[in-house]
């Protein structure tokens, strides 16, 4: 059980958190959201990718900090520093993954005339995702003390630069040859994650990739053509769906760490590591996003001229439909996120296309929801990392839980400037971008799968088949795992060479931590994943810059 602060604790005067709308923040906050928001929109056209920008932002808020004028050197304080890297991760994935990628889909099907409409829609879909998470985070569902690997890379990088010696030693060391790695187009991000994360989830997401390598080589089989992966993710998907149902239904309240998690300090007596959120605010959190959603598809199908073309219980289900799997969506996605730091949000916006396709859900409907679904997810994991960051910079302050509820309340505040800042550069360049041929990848994917259909009467076979040890694996391994979702994330995102990254860093940390013991291994191991996790994204963000 945690233990609460003790009454002195309790009686002090909390810290004061600085405000994400002080001046030389906020002006540092805006600049560098245009900048995250111009990488990600690059990215995710050219390349079909995102970066995470929020150690560029660190980096660049800690620069601002040794500047003696204007009021910059306010920006040493590491909280202060943790609003900027919040605002600038979120601009970027807003911008890329949560706005232009939905606004794509109905442009390539040759209906331009839907992306204002889509783009509503997946505004709304964007606010109300990350809502859900300002609300849930720090639940039984989504702790603190999960792992969210880019969220401790962050924090360590902005802890580094605050203090120094060995530990900054260590997280340069990972960081340089996170850097050099990524140069060589090597996957280091899944070495740095496989550092920091849950061994079990890392584990199966190791298999997968090995898995989606190989198997087309040795046995001839095309894992996506048949929709193998797929069918796993649906199995581990309702599990994990059944398995967070479980979890808001049981009425007692306790700690929730994930394992594998790292405990960065403290002993029983640390207050952090008694949740802030408790299982009603968890299940409100979730009703009210349930709720959100349905009205955002609302209005998507009244803008998009959906209404016009169903009868109304059709339209009814296909509401209810969009506003289901955009909440599952963001639920699959971010426990991803927070056990791995991959979020196979492409795959699980897919899945939803194929059940689409399968009910018979016509195609400019199937298109729009597909839009909706796909504004979910991306951002709510990135605000994940975020608010893992700040709780690790937070953690030292007494009294711990006010200042620790403000200052997410700050992080909040902070991305919403980014998301403003993504929207407007969105609304603004789409046209440049689509008009010069550049759309992201994924939307041709789902356009082109809408206007295909599906003609193989194999498929649905084949997605029940494979559904079955998903569920199983997803079932035996509970939900502190996530087995299941993370062997059909790897099978998913199928990245080559990636495995190898994954299984020998999991073997080092399981090494490291026979010789140094295993509290000392993982607070050494995980400096050192962050600060590959880091260099990685800092050549991906030069790539950018350089082009």
């Amino acid at each position: 059980m945690a233990i609460r602060p003790s009454g002195a604790a309790q009686d002090q005067q909390a810290p004061r958190h600085p405000s994400a709308f002080e001046p030389v923040t906020l002006f540092l906050t805006v600049a560098l959201s245009v900048l995250g928001a111009i990488i990600g929109l690059n990215l995710i056209t050219t390349l079909g990718i995102s970066a995470n920008t929020s150690v560029i932002g660190a980096l660049v808020a800690m620069l601002a900090g040794r500047v003696s004028f204007a009021g910059l050197r306010k920006m040493r304080n590491i909280q202060r520093q943790n609003l900027v890297q919040s605002a600038v991760s979120g601009a970027t994935f807003a911008a890329a993954n949560s706005l232009i990628t939905p606004i794509a889909v109905p442009w390539a099907m040759g209906q331009p005339d839907l992306v204002w409409p889509m783009l509503i829609g997946a505004t709304c879909g964007l606010l109300t995702d990350t809502w859900v998470l300002y609300r849930t985070y720090d639940s039984k569902l989504f702790p603190a003390q999960g792992a969210w690997p880019p969220g401790v890379a962050a924090a360590e990088t902005i802890k580094a630069g605050d203090k120094g010696g060995k530990r900054a030693l260590i997280l340069v060391g990972g960081a340089v040859a996170g850097f050099v790695g990524s140069l060589f187009k090597l996957p280091v991000s899944a070495g740095g994650v496989a550092l920091i994360g849950n061994v079990w989830a890392l584990g199966m997401f190791g298999l997968g990739l090995f898995l989606a390598q190989y198997t087309p080589g040795w046995f001839g089989v095309n894992l996506n053509a048949e929709y193998i992966p797929a069918g796993v993710m649906i199995g581990a998907g309702l599990v994990a769906l059944g398995q967070a149902v479980w979890l808001l239904s049981r009425r007692h309240q306790g700690s929730a760490a994930a394992p594998g998690a790292v405990p960065e300090h403290g002993g029983p007596d640390d207050p952090a590591l008694e949740l802030t959120v408790n299982e009603t605010r968890l299940r409100r959190g979730l009703l009210e996003g349930f709720v959100l959603f349905i009205g955002g598809a609302v209005l998507i199908g009244v803008l998009g001229g959906v209404i016009a073309d169903m009868s109304p219980l059709a339209f009814a289900g296909w509401v209810l439909f969009a506003a289901f799997a955009a909440l599952v969506h963001e639920l699959i996605v971010g426990l991803a996120a927070m056990h791995s730091g991959w979020f196979p949000a492409f795959a699980v916006t897919l899945i939803f296309l194929v059940i689409g396709l399968l009910i018979g859900i016509p195609a400019i409907p199937l298109a729009l929801l597909v839009g909706f679904c796909s504004s979910t997810g991306p951002a709510f994991a990135d605000m994940g990392y975020d608010y893992k960051a700040g709780w690790i910079l937070r953690r030292e302050v007494r009294p711990w839980k006010p200042f620790e509820i403000a200052g997410r309340q700050q992080q909040y505040a902070s991305q919403l400037v980014g998301f403003a800042v993504a929207l407007v550069a969105v609304a603004f360049t789409w046209q440049y971008f689509f008009g010069a041929g550049l759309i992201p990848p994924v939307a041709k994917v789902y356009a082109t799968t809408i206007q295909a259909g599906l003609t193989n009467p194999d498929i649905i076979r084949n997605l029940i088949i494979w559904a079955v040890p998903g569920a199983l694996i997803q079932f035996v391994g509970g939900p502190k795992r996530q087995m299941g979702v993370l062997l059909a994330t790897g099978l998913l995102v199928a990245t080559v060479n990636a495995w190898w990254l994954v299984i020998g860093a999991l073997g080092i940390r399981l090494v490291w931590r026979q010789i140094r013991g295993t509290d000392r291994a993982d607070e050494e191991m995980a400096l050192v994943g962050a600060g590959v996790i880091a260099g990685g994204a800092l050549a991906d963000t030069s790539r950018v810059i350089r082009g």
